[in-house]
């Protein structure tokens, strides 16, 4: 491999990209240098074990459940014909034992393109035992943000008794407008509706979601065969909303909560939001291979004032997540979202009957 210039910015990269064992694709002189380097990628089942000291062997202590239907919410030990449950112990991986002095995790290295073999047992003894295969998955970043979403609407859920749908929205892109979709139009007869937009990545979409939320009902329409009404325009949420928002909701996501105030859809919760809003153009490379973005774009009201940038979007009421109450499982934020929404369903909320059906004939 030729010997990278100290002087130059990619050479540097290419340095420390090696380094953070990464892999790196740069030029050198006009040539295409590919720095490659071996990065340990564990098979993960989607599941956390625990130690059973008493026995000095490996149980499983948590299954994520995923959403098999979706690839990105694949959970191995959820699927056809895996016999996998809570309280099982791992007695080997790929045949070599696993015992209580060792890493689970070093068994899984390196492992990720074909099946991977559990022997499992009730009990922590080989007598008995059955093998069992998976596919792995390499990361299990999305079935913890799935658990956490799912944790956070039975919470709803159940403190409200069924009356609240809740919807988190993790950025302003293609991820977004996903959770968006599948979980807006199934709870749309719901009475009111917490926005979660804590921790969102920003994107561009979120006046799409705002032009979703602020139709207002027009008018109904009645099947003949059917006394359910739908709405006109379509899809429209009648009940009261909140919006929960952090020091991570950013760019688009800094820009969500703002609007969403702006239209009177409800008040914002939680802590006040990134404040970055300024949009850039990158001018092209420079001869060292670095590159110079600008500021291009920014965000102001109906007034013709600058917004948001530099400050973020303040919540009507000011909450934090301690880490005390975190570490006991609680959400402030989420539970003053449900009191806030709860206190305006003093009625139940509902679409109007199907009115008698007209008399039409001649008097």
């Amino acid at each position: 491999m030729p010997v990278l210039l100290a002087g130059r910015r990619r050479g540097f990269l290419a340095i420390a990209a090696l380094a953070a064992c990464e892999i790196v694709l740069t030029l050198f002189d006009g040539m295409t240098l590919t720095i490659l380097c071996m990065v340990d990628r564990e098979a993960y089942p989607g599941a956390r074990f625990e130690l059973d000291k008493q026995s000095g062997r490996y149980r499983i202590a948590k299954i994520f459940q995923g959403q098999n239907e979706e690839e990105i919410y694949r959970s191995p030990l959820t699927e056809i014909g895996v016999d996998v449950k809570v309280g099982d112990y791992v007695l080997a991986i790929d045949g070599e034992e696993l015992k209580g002095n060792d890493d689970p995790y070093r068994l899984l290295r390196n492992k990720t393109d074909n099946p991977v073999s559990l022997t499992i047992n009730k009990t922590p003894s080989f007598e008995g035992a059955r093998i069992v295969s998976y596919r792995p998955i390499t990361d299990e970043e999305k079935l913890v943000y799935l658990d956490w979403v799912n944790i956070n609407r039975r919470k709803v859920d159940e403190a409200t008794g069924g009356r609240v749908g809740y919807i988190h929205i993790p950025d302003m892109g293609n991820n977004g407008i996903r959770e968006f979709i599948k979980w807006y139009y199934p709870q749309i007869r719901k009475e009111g509706l917490v926005v979660d937009v804590r921790a969102n990545g920003g994107g561009n979409i979120s006046r799409m979601i705002i032009e979703r939320l602020r139709r207002k009902l027009l008018g109904l329409n009645y099947a003949r065969t059917d006394d359910e009404a739908t709405t006109y325009p379509d899809q429209v949420f009648i009940g009261p909303m909140v919006a929960l928002l952090d020091g991570n909701s950013a760019s688009d996501g800094d820009i969500f909560p703002h609007m969403f105030r702006e239209a009177g859809l409800g008040p914002l919760i939680g802590k006040r939001s990134w404040g970055g809003v300024v949009g850039i153009f990158g001018t092209g490379p420079l001869i060292d291979g670095g590159t110079i973005f600008v500021p291009g774009f920014g965000m102001a009201n109906t007034k013709g004032e600058w917004i948001i940038e530099g400050h973020g979007v303040d919540p009507d009421i000011d909450v934090d997540n301690d880490p005390k109450s975190e570490i006991e499982g609680r959400d402030p934020q989420l539970e003053r979202g449900i009191a806030e929404v709860m206190s305006k369903l003093k009625q139940p909320v509902k679409l109007p009957p199907k009115p008698p059906g007209p008399v039409k004939t001649i008097q």
